[in-house]
């Protein structure tokens, strides 16, 4: 009996032919097979929401070599991700393979496993069921919602803002978290405050304690607010003390700390990208790469469990092996007398799939360290570390509170201070990395109650009370989380999607808003508040849980959604584009009425005749707003070194610096700095520009060549150049603060050329090797002199040889149609492929 196995990806494949053997063929369908057709009519409300699909280009071949496979076998199993989107691949091809009447007098069964291994797959296999209609139409539903919010919504925003735009269910209020973040930081108000400390000392035992209580008050935040008070308080407590002060209480009590959850897909990315500085879709393009299989010396195996999971809880089986290696490799005390139990606390999680795990916990980091690359092997490790951990003792210990009066009772100061006593989990898995405020640990002196201690000294410090940060990766995830918006699979898209859209961009690791992701926020949160509403983006989430619980059926779901949308779009059609309103004032220079206006640079006042004839460029910055740039300087302060006039201009290639006027009948130019498009030209101020201004950076000579090496800002963004080379600045770095060494490292890299992501081997044309590496504009693969970009639903993981080759054909000949390779010379190349490949 002939059988087929089909999967999404083919490095899946290739380890999942290796357990089955030969009564199996494995194939790989590469993602998804089928999608909505790209243009309107592919969602029909009023025809229950029917579905036009289409099979898509990239994959036709993938899908007639599981079409061709079919006719040959009798029983067909559709192993996919274990997970609605993979029901939904399930699911389709199902369909095609109906369409083309391949099923006749065939079994065909879905199976699922959660990890990559002999046992597991077997079982599957063993236990075979039929598709989850209800996954899969909660899937459908939720491509439809994003079909008709993106085809309704998007248009009407490149007609009201700008061409290009786009809105999405998950990614708008998203965009509504940055943006309203950003403004709670701008209306803040710093607020001084002042906080008392006294240093006091028992024989050499010196320790600090703080002020909590003056005259019998409580001391709160802003008790103390100025430096003249301060200073009348603490000249008060020094003259009261007389260089003592008594122990009034003493409190002593044991305090323990538990192990965290295992991992979910939100808390790993949240981890990796604090504790390693990975972002969210690196942490998972890795976990992907662990969970597919390794090869470790003995075999390929999936080294962790699916890594897109929103549940804490661990198999019965896998909790046992966990408390076994702790009873064998640790102390009695290290474990606990029960399993410990994670109650899942995110909505509606899956609490059919696992958490995040090790395969096999006895497979530790060490033993497959040889096997793994950087990235693998730190993340390996953290989820090793974190499973082991969760299923260990609490860390104890032992926390003291003493207070300490000076001149009486009515004056209190408080010191407090923890000792680890048994370090439980933490032996293992230092969680409180994370929690930077929970490791300050201060150790007291034994002190009992009347115990009089000497003085050292009595001081005030200064405070201001800062603005809520940033969002990070970190915690952006952590608060969609929280809110409800999107499932743990989606949140790298929608991160990705806010910067690609230029909607966003990282400063130091935290997303600022743009102008124009503040105006597209504007506009939804005035015209659509309800769709970007974060209570409203969770229900209707619950409401498609319900869907692929079973409880609800999906064509209701989509009716109550798209009633209410439509009626919107449509009340909505004619509402003003923002920032183009005719003003009551003409222009200065042909007397045509003036408009506010919107460009990628922000608002302005621009003519109405910019595009009549005669043509009228007149342009201006708007009164009191700081980012707009007419074709009027804007004064933005004195340069300390010359003491000319820093100006902020508008040119043909975007807004600019400049220091003082070209002087008459001199050939030398004003100093000038282009302004970065990730620099928001509403942050523009004088610092901004002195240090645009000192650009290029001289960091000093090459420790080998004695060459200079240079830090500046180019068309594409910022570099450093030695000797003619130039290598461009990370945006986890800065031009502005890069040291030589950091540079030195750089230069290395651009000499070395980047580390490939995948090696796919040499070409079958026997010249060079065929690689993928990763661009400014995403993966790419190269040979030669040819680089092709990969489709986005491509990973470089998944990249066969074949693709690779069609892939760098097709490049070739756009790129240079008289050298295109001749069809009959590409289809020999393409067998030797499969050759080498076999």
């Amino acid at each position: 009996m002939s059988k087929l196995l089909i999967v999404e990806s083919p490095s899946k494949a290739k380890t999942l032919k290796k357990y089955l053997g030969k009564d199996f063929e494995v194939l790989a369908s590469y993602g998804h097979v089928r999608d909505l057709i790209p243009k309107n009519g592919a969602v029909d409300p009023a025809n229950h929401f029917s579905m036009k699909y289409e099979i898509i280009d990239r994959n036709s071949k993938h899908v007639d070599a599981i079409a061709k496979a079919v006719k040959t076998s009798d029983a067909i199993y559709l192993a996919t991700d274990p997970d609605r989107e993979g029901e939904a691949i399930s699911w389709h091809i199902a369909e095609i393979l109906k369409a083309k009447k391949l099923l006749k007098d065939k079994l065909l069964k879905r199976v699922e496993f959660n990890e990559i291994t002999q046992s597991a797959v077997k079982q599957a296999i063993e236990h075979p069921r039929d598709i989850s209609m209800d996954l899969v139409n909660a899937q459908q539903a939720r491509r439809a919602l994003d079909y008709l919010v993106g085809f309704n919504l998007s248009p009407l925003l490149w007609k009201k803002i700008r061409r290009g735009l786009s809105a999405g269910r998950v990614q708008s209020p998203a965009l509504r978290l940055i943006v309203e973040r950003e403004l709670e930081i701008e209306a803040f108000k710093s607020q001084e405050y002042w906080t008392i400390h006294m240093n006091a000392l028992k024989q050499q035992h010196g320790f600090d304690a703080k002020l909590i209580q003056l005259d019998g008050k409580k001391i709160e935040q802003f008790s103390v607010t100025n430096h003249d008070q301060q200073a009348e308080i603490v000249g008060r407590l020094l003259i009261a003390s007389i260089g003592k002060t008594t122990v009034t209480r003493v409190e002593k009590k044991q305090r323990s700390r538990s192990p965290a959850a295992p991992f979910t897909t939100s808390t790993l990315q949240q981890v990796a990208v604090r504790k390693l500085g990975f972002t969210t879709s690196r942490t998972m393009r890795i976990a992907q790469q662990l969970y597919e299989g390794i090869d470790v010396g003995s075999g390929t195996v999936g080294l962790i469990t699916y890594m897109r999971t929103d549940s804490f809880s661990l198999a019965a089986e896998a909790v046992m092996q966990i408390r076994e290696y702790v009873k064998k490799n640790f102390e009695a005390e290290y474990l606990p007398k029960s399993p410990i139990m994670y109650k899942t606390k995110a909505k509606n999680a899956q609490e059919a799939h696992e958490a995040i795990r090790p395969t096999d916990i006895f497979r530790t980091p060490a033993s497959v360290r040889a096997f793994l690359t950087d990235e693998q092997f730190k993340l390996y490790e953290m989820i090793w570390k974190r499973t082991l951990a969760c299923q260990m003792a609490q860390a104890k210990f032992d926390a003291v509170s003493v207070d300490l009066s000076v001149g009486s009772e009515a004056n209190l100061f408080r010191a407090s201070g923890q000792t680890l006593i048994f370090p439980g989990f933490i032996a293992v898995y230092m969680e409180g990395l994370d929690d930077e405020e929970e490791e300050g640990e201060s150790k007291l002196p034994y002190l009992e109650t009347g115990e009089v201690l000497n003085v050292e000294k009595i001081f005030g410090e200064q405070h201001f009370t800062e603005p809520p940060p940033r969002y990070s990766e970190a915690s952006l995830v952590k608060a969609l989380e929280e809110y409800g918006i999107g499932r743990p699979s989606t949140y790298a898209s929608i991160i990705s999607t806010l910067q690609d859209r230029e909607y966003v961009t990282l400063d130091k690791k935290r997303f600022v808003p743009t102008d124009v992701g503040r105006v597209v926020n504007k506009f939804l949160t005035e015209h659509f508040t309800r769709y970007v509403d974060y209570d409203f983006t969770a229900n209707l989430e619950n409401a498609l849980d319900s869907v692929a619980e079973g409880e609800r059926d999906w064509v209701p779901v989509m009716d109550e959604f798209w009633q209410d949308f439509n009626q919107t779009i449509q009340a909505k059609a004619n509402v003003d584009r923002p920032g183009n309103e005719i003003l009551d004032e003409l222009c200065p220079k042909c007397g045509r009425p003036l408009q506010k206006q919107l460009s990628r640079y922000g608002s302005f006042i621009g003519c109405t005749g910019y595009n009549a004839t005669p043509k009228c460029d007149y342009t201006r910055r708007i009164a009191g707003e700081d980012a707009p740039v007419g074709n009027e300087p804007i004064l933005i302060g004195k340069d300390p070194e010359t003491d000319k006039d820093i100006q902020l201009l508008n040119g043909p290639y975007g807004p600019y610096l400049q220091v003082g006027e070209a002087e008459a009948g001199s050939k030398k130019k004003p100093k000038r700095a282009s302004i970065p498009k990730e620099i928001p030209i509403s942050s523009v101020n004088l610092e901004t520009a002195l240090r645009l201004l000192s650009l290029p950076r001289d960091l000093g000579t090459h420790p080998e060549t004695g060459k200079k090496i240079v830090a500046n800002i180019g068309r594409f963004g910022p570099y450093v150049n030695h000797d003619g080379k130039f290598k461009s600045i990370p945006k986890t770095q800065s031009v502005f603060d890069i040291t030589l060494d950091e540079a030195v490292g750089l230069i290395a890299q651009a000499n070395n050329g980047p580390a490939p992501l995948a090696d796919l081997g040499p070409h079958p044309g026997g010249e060079g090797r065929i690689e993928v590496f990763s661009g400014r504009y995403g993966p790419y693969v190269q040979h030669g002199k040819v680089r092709a970009t990969l489709p986005k639903s491509v990973t470089p993981e998944s990249l066969s040889l074949e693709e690779a080759l069609n892939l760098l054909s097709e490049k070739a000949a756009k790129d240079n149609p008289k050298k295109a390779v001749p069809k009959k010379t590409a289809k020999k190349t393409t067998k030797a492929a499969k050759k080498q490949s076999s």
